[in-house]
């Protein structure tokens, strides 16, 4: 068998070298993924910087704002600034992939049906590897919860914490289901959602009648997903949770009979 042939570059085709700044921006890239620098550490003083790579300092301050723009580090100016490497984010990604669905007139439904795919075999997975911190981790969520539902419903609870609990029930769902693609894909899923959920909580709850109802369905539901991974039903957990949410989207698009597009959902 003869070698392959490397591939050639068409004539005409104009090939840019990559400029300083990128390249010790991919150098630091590299480092930042690799765990060779860590979230919350700070990076050595500009100056020794631009002696370590023999830059000025508007092209090291270029390579940082490349850093910047992909949330990879935080930039402090002023004698006590510096570059901080910073906490991976799933609303980063989540904003850039919103911006892909936006364009291409995907609806909040969409985006929906694609976690109802996905969480649910979670879920069951989650049945499969979860541990007691795991359990301990969902019923702190549980409790949360119960906490807001025995505040009442005579006065309007406070819609982002209700929201923040449930959505971290979702995040923990996928965060330890053991596979960390569904676990990122999940969340970047869930995001989009949980902006277009904030605004159907805060129609819902002009309906006191049904409200409180609602919210004790939801922790039974919550409560229910609990027992089933404590007792490692992995089948029975996803085909609970695929219920759940299929259940939850009806009471959610209740509040959006036209297929929201996305485009008029992020700000």
């Amino acid at each position: 068998m003869s070698e392959p042939v490397a591939e050639v570059p068409r004539v005409g085709v104009v090939l840019r070298a990559p400029k300083t700044a990128e390249l010790i921006a991919a150098h630091l890239r590299r480092r930042i993924v690799r765990g060779e620098l860590r979230a919350s550490e700070t990076l050595p003083p500009e100056i020794q910087l631009m002696e370590q790579f023999g830059v000025s300092r508007p092209t090291l301050r270029e390579a940082f704002r490349i850093l910047e723009a992909e949330s990879l580090i935080g930039v402090r100016r002023g004698s006590r600034g510096g570059a901080q490497v910073l906490e991976p984010d799933p609303t980063v990604a989540a904003r850039h992939v919103g911006l892909l669905l936006q364009m291409q007139g995907t609806t909040i439904q969409d985006v929906y049906e694609a976690r109802i795919v996905t969480e649910p075999a979670c879920a069951g997975m989650l049945a499969q590897v979860r541990t007691e911190q795991d359990l301990a981790d969902l019923r702190d969520v549980v409790e949360r919860l119960r906490e807001l539902i025995e505040a009442g419903f005579e006065k309007v609870p406070d819609l982002a914490t209700w929201s923040r609990s449930m959505y971290r029930f979702h995040e923990l769902i996928m965060q330890r289901c053991g596979n960390k693609t569904l676990a990122i894909q999940g969340a970047v899923l869930a995001d989009i959602v949980d902006i277009h959920i904030q605004g159907v909580l805060a129609k819902g709850l002009r309906r006191p009648d049904s409200a409180p109802e609602r919210f004790q369905k939801t922790l039974r539901s919550f409560q229910r997903l609990i027992q089933l991974v404590e007792a490692q039903s992995s089948a029975a957990a996803e085909k609970h949770w695929r219920r759940h949410m299929e259940v939850a989207g009806q009471d959610i698009f209740l509040h959006d009979p036209t297929n929201t597009p996305l485009v008029d959902i992020f700000p």
